[in-house]
């Protein structure tokens, strides 16, 4: 699984949250009934369903926090990682509602964090069984020489301002890519590079798709100054390039 997860960037890592999903469960109705000003529009007027997209809330949300310390997803992230330790760098929650037709588009988490490294490593764990609505990773994709462009989802747009060296958002499909796609029970967890290419399909089942994802670094992983405020932005973190993350902010799981 490490050799894959090297060659291809992301790998299927079962029964990862096994144990832990009703938890995860709890924490998620507890965010969606109080959602933290970090929480994101993703429907454009007139789009069908809802799509809960909230990050950034395992300090406030004992849940998230018990899930993340008690499980073993940081000794599984120190092994694909590579690394000696493992650092929380944020959590993250989706929850596409029956009927949201709207896919999340094809993107890289990378660009949009102000972190750099070879050692990261995003779980994205759903708390549903899901076939049609599961996550779709493009292998490879994490050793392409240049980032994929961030855009902004709702207006379209480029995340940041100016003109800088991303390469154009591709097409997976078209291009004939290798996806990497699984279905998945509770618990399960696909284990992805920050730099690997991916999205989700609409929900168009009648069933709900709850999803929680954790992202961790490693020893390698550096604050990196961006072209722009950086998504999730940590207002008045202090931090300047170079450094590690503040461990204050970011605490060592491992």
């Amino acid at each position: 699984m490490v050799a894959d997860y090297a060659r291809d960037g992301v790998v299927l890592v079962k029964g990862l949250f096994a144990d832990w999903v009703e938890e995860l469960r709890a924490g998620v109705e507890r965010n969606m009934a109080d959602p933290s000003p970090q929480l994101m529009a993703t429907l454009k007027p007139g789009e069908k369903g809802r799509f809960f997209d909230d990050y950034c809330n395992w300090s406030r949300i004992p849940e998230f926090e018990r899930a993340i310390r008690g499980s073993q997803a940081a000794q599984v992230a120190a092994a694909l990682m590579g690394s000696q330790r493992v650092q929380l760098f944020h959590d993250h929650v989706l929850v596409k509602e029956p009927g949201t037709n709207k896919p999340t588009p094809w993107h890289t988490d990378g660009p949009y964090y102000f972190v750099e490294g070879r050692q990261t490593v995003s779980f994205w764990v759903p708390l549903d069984p899901v076939k049609e609505a599961s996550l779709r990773c493009v292998a490879g994709s994490h050793l392409w020489e240049r980032d994929v462009l961030p855009t902004r989802w709702m207006a379209e747009t480029n995340f940041y301002p100016g003109d800088h060296n991303y390469m154009p958002v591709p097409d997976p499909e078209a291009e004939g890519m290798e996806i990497r796609e699984w279905e998945m029970e509770p618990g399960d967890a696909v284990a992805f590079h920050y730099r690997t290419l991916h999205g989700t399909r609409g929900n168009t089942t009648t069933a709900r798709r709850r999803a929680f994802s954790l992202r961790l670094v490693g020893d390698d992983a550096r604050y990196v100054e961006r072209p722009g405020p950086t998504s999730p932005p940590f207002p008045g973190h202090g931090m300047q390039a170079g450094e590690r993350l503040r461990e204050d902010w970011f605490p060592f799981l491992c």
